[in-house]
């Protein structure tokens, strides 16, 4: 069922697309302003079965990078191929798999994509690096936005931030950034290499290691430098106190490559490990 409030600060509230049946109850915030970055985004919000009902109750966070892929397969990068992110976590928190979790898909601007994503310019591609006004988009705009609109729980223990990709890459970077933001991330085919692995240097020169839940995966056939990535990024991770299948699950999942088809059938181990029932 579709629920669409009136217009609001930050951008209309309107109805998302019905060129699929949305799975629950949505909100849609579009052309969310930041005074970080020059372009507006869409902003696709996911509330959890029962948040009408009990108005008293607040909901953990997850919020998802490139949200045109997370639920329609209408708007994703490639026609047809989505996260399938509502009909997991209805699912999920229907067989009470996972506690009910508020979902935001933030939407990536096309063009600005790769630059938003990347916490520094790659000297192979000549671009990057606006990740830390990206963050701030999240943390001082978007993240109080939405704690102020929808009854959340504000605290990191309860906010989990994620994607895939470079998604992947500025989840890690940012979840480094801002460990008393976000307490849970979804690090999916990250790009690791990107920078001549600069994330792994920025988890080796933690001074601290923060108490943050770290759900990290790779598909065998993404490409072996993929794989190595993920490794050394596990294995950075570890050596600063992250303990395997403790506060840090790492998944190579076989034979699956870098497409959103292969991120939709991780959506329900992220989930299971980042928000499991108490």
């Amino acid at each position: 069922m579709l629920v669409i409030n009136s217009a609001e600060e930050h951008g209309a509230v309107t109805q998302p697309s019905q060129s699929h049946t949305l799975t629950g109850d949505f909100r849609a915030h579009t052309q969310f302003h930041s005074k970080f970055l020059p372009t507006k985004r869409d902003v696709l919000i996911y509330l959890p079965p029962g948040y009408e009902a009990d108005r008293r109750r607040r909901y953990p966070v997850l919020y998802l990078h490139d949200g045109q892929n997370l639920f329609d397969g209408a708007t994703s990068f490639i026609p047809g191929q989505e996260w399938r992110v509502d009909e997991t976590a209805q699912a999920l928190i229907l067989s009470h798999a996972i506690e009910p979790v508020i979902i935001i898909g933030i939407y990536n601007t096309g063009r600005e994509r790769v630059e938003e994503y990347t916490p520094s310019a790659d000297p192979k591609f000549k671009v990057g690096g606006k990740a830390d006004l990206y963050g701030r988009l999240i943390v001082e705009e978007l993240k109080p936005f939405v704690d102020s609109h929808y009854r959340t729980k504000r605290g990191a223990a309860d906010t989990g931030l994620g994607g895939s990709s470079l998604g992947g890459l500025v989840t890690m970077y940012l979840g480094l950034r801002y460990p008393k933001v976000f307490g849970k991330l979804a690090v999916v085919s990250p790009s690791v290499w990107w920078d001549d692995y600069r994330i792994v240097r920025d988890v080796q020169a933690l001074r601290a290691k923060p108490h943050t839940r770290i759900w990290l995966d790779m598909g065998t056939d993404e490409g072996a430098n993929a794989t190595d990535g993920a490794r050394l990024l596990r294995d950075a991770l570890a050596g600063k106190g992250w303990q395997l299948d403790r506060d840090l699950k790492y998944f190579e999942a076989v034979g699956a490559k870098h497409s959103e088809a292969a991120w939709a059938e991780r959506v329900e181990p992220f989930l299971r490990f980042l928000f499991p029932k108490k």
